[in-house]
């Protein structure tokens, strides 16, 4: 059987069977997206199932996801994935022009490409930048160009959570671009429109309509986004139970239905004590030792080395330090201006490319690599 024939059947039965569980489950509502002809779709990004809430608008239309290489790690079950969908793997951390090849194989041949241009979820509600060369690959595509906005999804099942809670998510095309249209844009300009067509502030929404999300255990993993305590400045001192996150000086907050801090101060939701974090740790405005230049650690971490063919080396386990210079691992030594790219992958996985050469830190103990990432981006 030809492969692309086999993928498209396969993609017909895969919605057959799960569309409609996936619309019970997060009570979603999607418009459907017809077009003939190969097409670059690029949709927001801020839930791991987004692949699947895209493609309840793709009765009709196959298409190659370009996902992250680490989903080619997991023995049989990347097996059968790559079998039945031939995903376009995407090393984080990583320049990526081999997914760009990929992509532009694919696209010549005809196939439909979706491709989440921010490059991974959304750690707070809000769009991260698309790659600069994603406006370059749509040019040199030849092909439409679909911008695609989901709305709800981050509420759902934020990257940071554990279980999905039941509110209201809606999928839907934005813009439609032909490339007779596209070939009188810059690379830049197509970048714009892009970022514009799919911005999504997950609190401006609520702001507007509040829409209550079900579940239990709504503020489970919140340490993982949130590592800062905001009244007594510690850092990795948070703690999260049920629907409640707190620290040992005090702080005890409830994370609603509503998705919002109840008491609402010293914020009144996700995205503002973000920021506030944010601008302290650039500031250093937490207690580290500024004799040694150690800002902040971790424990119960593992590293490896990730070779061609998605093979992992490992190299060690223990702990994790930050320097204002360099990061160490598991004993190995890795300063800072020598690691070229750097990106977190779910929430428990810490990937860079160190002269060359790829490697991932894992951590089962719920430790948040965002610290480690924002100092890396700072330096």
């Amino acid at each position: 059987m030809d492969t692309y024939f086999r993928h498209q059947i396969t993609w017909r039965l895969l919605y057959a069977l799960v569309h409609r569980p996936l619309e019970l489950l997060f009570n979603a509502s999607h418009e459907d997206l017809a077009l003939d002809g190969p097409v670059l779709l690029i949709p927001n990004h801020a839930c791991a199932w987004d692949p699947l809430l895209v493609g309840l608008s793709l009765r009709e239309k196959q298409v190659y996801f370009v996902a992250s290489e680490h989903l080619f790690r997991i023995g049989t079950v990347s097996k059968i994935i790559e079998y039945l969908l031939a995903p376009i793997p995407r090393r984080k951390a990583t320049t990526g022009t081999d997914t760009v090849k990929a992509c532009l194989r694919h696209l010549k041949a005809g196939h439909s490409i979706c491709l989440f241009a921010e490059g991974e979820q959304t750690w707070d509600g809000r769009n991260i930048p698309i790659f600069p060369a994603t406006g370059k690959l749509v040019k040199s595509s030849g092909a439409t160009l679909v911008t695609f906005r989901l709305e709800g999804n981050y509420l759902s099942l934020p990257r940071w959570g554990r279980g999905i809670r039941r509110g209201r998510v809606h999928g839907s095309p934005v813009g439609i671009y032909p490339p007779e249209e596209l070939k009188s844009m810059t690379a830049r300009e197509v970048n714009d429109l892009i970022q514009r067509d799919i911005t999504e502030d997950a609190w401006e929404r609520q702001r507007r309509d509040p829409v209550p999300f079900h579940g239990r255990n709504r503020a489970l993993g919140l340490e993982r986004a949130l590592y800062l305590c905001p009244r007594c400045h510690r850092l990795g001192s948070l703690g999260t139970r049920g629907n409640r996150i707190f620290c040992d000086c005090g702080l005890d907050l409830e994370y609603t239905e509503t998705c919002s801090f109840s008491p609402a101060e010293p914020f009144s939701n996700l995205a503002e004590w973000d920021d506030w974090q944010r601008e302290q740790l650039r500031k250093r405005a937490f207690p580290h030792d500024p004799e040694t230049g150690l800002l902040f650690s971790d424990g119960g971490v593992t590293l490896s080395r990730v070779r061609a063919g998605h093979r992992e080396e490992p190299l060690g386990a223990g702990g994790l330090q930050m320097y204002e210079d360099r990061l160490v691992c598991a004993d190995h030594c890795f300063p800072l201006e020598r690691i070229s790219h750097m990106a977190d992958v779910l929430a428990s996985r810490l990937l860079m490319t160190v002269d060359g050469e790829y490697y991932e830190i894992r951590s089962k103990a719920g430790v948040s690599f965002r610290k480690y990432l924002e100092i890396w981006k700072d330096g």
